[in-house]
């Protein structure tokens, strides 16, 4: 007789089956360097405070190493600032947090730094004009994808782009309320940020999906916009039942 698993295509989990696939179950992370690239920018900086007030170690990266330096000086904790090539040879995971503009031009000369290791892409490609925000569509459908056309000897995911970096850098506010959606196509490596993203007080990490979803998760942040700017705001985002 075909058991309802059966014909769902799936079977009962062994007891280990079920404690290895929990999506609950989250790698210990506080171990792990993490580096910034536009770590001077708001979102970097908002990250990096953040990340560090965790007990993370935060090395920061720009252009220009002394801007870097005098960014994580201002920060404190256990923050230091190198120019980027450094910041993402002496990280064990690679934030990326540069504008848009610059994304592509950046990670195309840090391939070898960043070879085998996972980068987390929180870019939004977005566009302005008097109306307000709009997303923009690159070539490779995401900027997440586009980095993973540029570093193929990576691990890159997608996160946290629906924070506020006016939230993040805060220091008024202990808790930061949202979930953060992680995207990419290996489960070690959307785990492993998931685990990063909750270390935000306040904050969860949670599997959004595939890296080919990255696109609508980018373009949202527009429609965050229109919101921050029609109510006042700081919104991010909660997901229900999970």
């Amino acid at each position: 007789m075909t058991t309802p698993d059966e014909a769902a295509g799936t079977r009962p989990s062994t007891p280990a089956e079920a404690t290895r696939n929990d999506p609950h179950r989250l790698p210990d992370v506080s171990g792990l360097v993490v580096g910034i690239l536009g770590g001077t920018g708001p979102q970097g900086r908002g990250l990096a405070y953040r990340l560090a007030g965790a007990g993370q170690q935060v090395i920061i990266g720009s252009r220009d190493a002394a801007r870097a330096a005098s960014t994580a000086a201002a920060i404190g904790a256990d923050v230091r600032g190198a120019d980027n090539a450094t910041t993402a040879r002496e990280s064990d995971l690679v934030i990326v947090a540069t504008p848009w503009e610059g994304h592509a031009e950046l990670l195309a000369t840090l391939r070898a730094e960043l070879a085998g290791k996972i980068v987390v892409d929180c870019v939004n490609p977005l566009g302005f004009d008097k109306k307000g925000a709009y997303a923009l569509t690159p070539e490779e459908g995401s900027a997440a994808q586009q980095a993973a056309a540029l570093l193929p000897d990576s691990r890159v995911t997608a996160a946290f782009h629906h924070l506020s970096a006016v939230t993040l850098e805060d220091r008024q506010i202990e808790k930061i309320d949202t979930d953060i959606l992680v995207l990419g196509d290996e489960r070690a490596a959307t785990d492993t940020v998931q685990a990063l993203a909750s270390r935000l007080p306040g904050a969860r990490g949670l599997y959004g999906g595939r890296m080919r979803n990255a696109h609508q998760v980018e373009s949202l942040v527009a429609n965050l916009i229109s919101v921050n700017r029609r109510y006042k705001a700081h919104a991010g985002l909660r997901i229900t039942d999970v």
